[in-house]
């Protein structure tokens, strides 16, 4: 069976399948042929942001693809600066109408700050009146599961406090040589399961001459292996590219890492993430604080391929 069909289940019984196309810095006026060319491909698993800048092209994309709406899974972000009930209700229905879309099937809180004060000041009340808009929308039948993403033990036990749904989903940055495995054990305690996002650390991970020599050994590239990694976690990943070609190749991950090599990986320690340092999300990783001029806008702008 090729990944591409393969699914988990999240509480509540929606499926969600293990390999998703994650669609961040794909500008708006190419992402429709992007998505497109994933369907036509065997993607089901469609990954966007109220943040990139893309919900109407990517939502273009999945009406005019060649499989049914019902076929696909769709999700997209609230903007991590959406921290208010009523902003919150505003912005789900805004991307409902954007993406020309009758529900979205997962919408997550982007991140439990606004980018500006990422891991900064505390917003427990403000992602609790966001999760309460998403729990109603998806109630209503506007949103298949919701979830969150970039939420530490910390911000999950605060929302929880008062939430009636459990976030289905906490979409992580997970990858070779950035395993949060306590975070990851806590979200499988809880139910919650997690999505990868740079499963290829942005692309910085394809020099690593351990990991290729890895790579090198089951026979496969550098960003099959760490594909194939974040899913035997258990995480459903997220490359993003819009090259058809890479596409496919991230989509042959239909070996097994063995045991010794799951460990090895797991204990990797690589997070120069280069250029893209510049983003909180990978600067975090690396330090506990931000350094002077640091630029957080996480729209398009920058365009780099995760792929060789």
């Amino acid at each position: 069976m090729s990944i591409l069909n393969e699914t988990y289940t999240l509480t509540g019984g929606t499926e969600i399948p293990k390999l998703g196309l994650g669609t961040w810095f794909i500008d708006d006026d190419k992402a429709a042929e992007a998505v497109r060319s994933a369907v036509e491909i065997g993607y089901r698993n469609i990954d966007t942001a109220q943040a990139y800048g893309n919900e109407r092209g990517v939502g273009e994309g999945v009406r005019t693809s060649s499989v049914a709406r019902e076929d696909l899974f769709v999700s997209t972000k609230l903007a991590a600066e959406i921290k208010d009930y009523d902003g919150a209700v505003a912005a789900i229905d805004g991307s409902l109408s954007t993406m020309g879309l009758d529900y979205i099937d997962l919408m997550l809180i982007h991140a439990p700050q606004p980018w500006e004060d990422f891991r900064g000041g505390d917003y427990a009340d403000g992602n609790r009146q966001a999760w309460k808009a998403l729990e109603e929308a998806h109630q209503a039948g506007k949103l298949r599961a919701i979830g969150v993403s970039n939420f530490l033990q910390s911000d999950l036990d605060s929302l929880l406090e008062t939430a009636t749904v459990t976030p289905h989903v906490n979409q992580l940055l997970v990858h070779a040589g950035n395993t949060p495995t306590e975070l990851l054990d806590y979200c499988e305690s809880k139910g919650i399961l997690v999505e990868a996002y740079s499963p290829i650390a942005h692309g910085e991970i394809l020099d690593n001459a351990d990991v290729q020599a890895m790579a090198a050994k089951y026979g496969v590239s550098v960003p099959q292996l760490c594909i194939r990694y974040t899913i035997q976690l258990g995480t459903v990943s997220l490359p993003k590219t819009a090259n058809p070609d890479h596409m496919r190749s991230n989509a042959q991950v239909d070996f097994e890492i063995n045991d010794e090599d799951m460990a090895t990986l797991k204990d990797l320690h690589a997070q120069d993430y280069g250029e893209s340092s510049a983003f909180p999300v990978y600067s975090v990783a690396m330090s506990t604080s931000f350094g002077p001029g640091l630029s957080v806008w996480l729209g398009p702008g920058w365009v780099r391929e995760a792929n060789p």
